[in-house]
């Protein structure tokens, strides 16, 4: 049996709502991450009992834990909504791990909460499995993210366009506030309830600056810098959230709500998937920017704990955002030179960086492919993907530009060569396999082409000749793929 914890309890109620999930007629495991369960020190045969299946669908609350909604606000495509919060989602409660790390055990699609609105609270099946799949796509790919536990259906249907079967997902997540929780409660002038809360991330979160003279700018850095550092390895694998509102912003710098997001095939920095996103405010190319402004409505909400002087503070603040370009271009920089095998920075390695992505938007090269490929252009190893990149003559005379450039480097070609092994998937979850998958799972309720996605993305830098149908984008991309909100 699990042993919860409930730290979140021992705050000021008007951060949460006690609730009971809903109790699901027939609930049916469909997978669970032994690896994460091995983690968090929670036996198999425990998950795998008639009680871990109660535990993780609501069927049953377990001894210890004391489930809740959490409450926050959050600006969504620029707007404001003074009032949000777990409208699908109850936290059980918190367990440590073996590293005495603490972990929130939360169920999502687990009925109705006080912030439902006009929702039931409910999941279906699809963008279960797709949450599912795409968090542990991009724990391996080595990106901050919520984890995903435990996936069940729940033997009753839920109603959205159509009827489709319900589900539930065990979310593992090392906070579930976010952005617009703060936004919340500095939005009703409650600012002893911020500070609260800010005292509770950093002793949780950020315990190594409790002691710091102004440990509340401290937690601002730190804030900044776990974003700036999470958006550029999404930019550097070709990543589109889809939505990015405040609220889906984790304060901890995960990657958090998997809702339309989905990875570009072709390089286009105006790509948009989100059928919401109708203006492209959370583009590919403009995720960086998005990040910054959601963090300055973050400092906006602590201003009073930045200095006792209002205009001091807000210098303070601005100080801070202002730096946050810098912050992620180094970031990204060194996740794309990583990606190139330089070990190193010299003179004109930006050029050659921009020079590749120039040529990447120009021939609609496929992103993860133009990179992947670094390892047998360098190695000379003919490929079934050199394809993909070999009619564009910019492309190769670029290649001979790299090459040159990489014997600067004070390291064997067989390091650099593994070294980009390592730093560029061979495989991610394109858009046509994780539809096919889950499609074929709904239509035929047999999850095999699922499973072999899932553990093929589960091992992304390795190259083996007979998958190569997942390696490669679709033979006609569809330019007008569109993905939605769904759990």
């Amino acid at each position: 049996m699990i042993k919860f914890e409930n730290s979140f309890h021992k705050l000021n109620t008007d951060f949460y709502e006690n609730v009971i999930p809903s109790k699901p007629p027939k609930p049916e495991l469909i997978s669970f991450n032994k690896s994460l369960s091995n983690l968090l020190g929670i036996k198999i045969s425990w998950i795998e009992s008639i009680e871990g299946l109660e535990c993780f669908t609501g069927k049953q609350v377990i001894r210890n834990s004391n489930p809740l909604a959490m409450v926050y606000a959050g600006h969504q495509f620029g707007n404001w909504v003074p009032r949000l919060g777990d409208g699908r989602a109850i936290l059980l409660g918190e367990i440590l791990d073996q590293n005495n790390e603490r972990w929130d055990i939360q169920l999502k699609g687990s009925g109705l909460t006080p912030f439902s609105r006009n929702g039931d609270g409910k999941a279906a099946l699809g963008p279960v499995l797709r949450e599912y799949l795409m968090s542990e796509a991009m724990y391996q790919l080595g990106i901050p993210t919520t984890l995903a536990l435990f996936i069940a259906k729940t033997g009753e249907n839920v109603y959205r366009e159509k009827v489709f079967p319900g589900a539930i997902i065990t979310r593992v997540a090392k906070s579930h506030i976010r952005v617009g929780t703060f936004q919340y409660f500095a939005s009703l002038g409650k600012y002893n309830l911020v500070k609260e809360l800010m005292d509770y991330v950093i002793k949780r979160n950020f315990p190594e600056i409790t002691n710091n003279q102004n440990k509340y700018l401290s937690f601002l850095k730190f804030v900044i810098d776990a974003q700036a550092k999470l958006i550029s390895k999404w930019m550097s694998v070709g990543f589109i959230h889809g939505v990015m509102n405040t609220d889906n912003c984790s304060i901890v710098g995960d990657t958090i709500d998997y809702g339309p997001c989905a990875f570009m095939d072709k390089y286009n920095e105006n790509t948009v998937f989100s059928s919401i996103d109708t203006f492209g405010r959370y583009s590919y190319k403009n995720q960086p920017l998005i990040c910054q402004w959601n963090l300055a409505q973050l400092a906006n909400c602590i201003l009073p704990f930045l200095s006792d002087e209002k205009e001091k503070s807000i210098k303070i603040a601005q100080n801070e955002i202002d730096k946050y370009s810098e912050v992620y271009q180094n970031y990204f920089s060194k996740e794309i030179f990583k990606k190139l095998g330089f070990s190193s920075k010299i003179e004109n390695d930006n050029k050659l960086k921009n020079e590749l992505f120039e040529i990447m938007k120009r021939d609609e090269l496929d992103f993860t492919i133009s990179f992947s490929n670094l390892y047998f252009e360098l190695l000379n190893i003919d490929n079934n993907l050199s394809k993909f990149t070999g009619n564009s003559r910019d492309f190769t005379k670029w290649i001979s530009k790299w090459k040159l450039r990489l014997k600067k480097e004070k390291k064997s070609v067989n390091q650099i060569a593994e070294n980009l092994k390592q730093s560029n998937p061979i495989i991610i979850p394109r858009n046509h396999l994780v539809e096919e998958a889950i499609n074929f799972a709904l239509e035929n309720d047999n999850f095999s082409k699922y499973f072999n996605l899932l553990k093929l993305v589960s091992d992304p830098f390795k190259y083996k000749e007979r998958y190569i149908n997942y390696y490669k984008p679709p033979d006609v991309l569809d330019e007008n793929f569109r993905t939605f909100c769904g759990t």
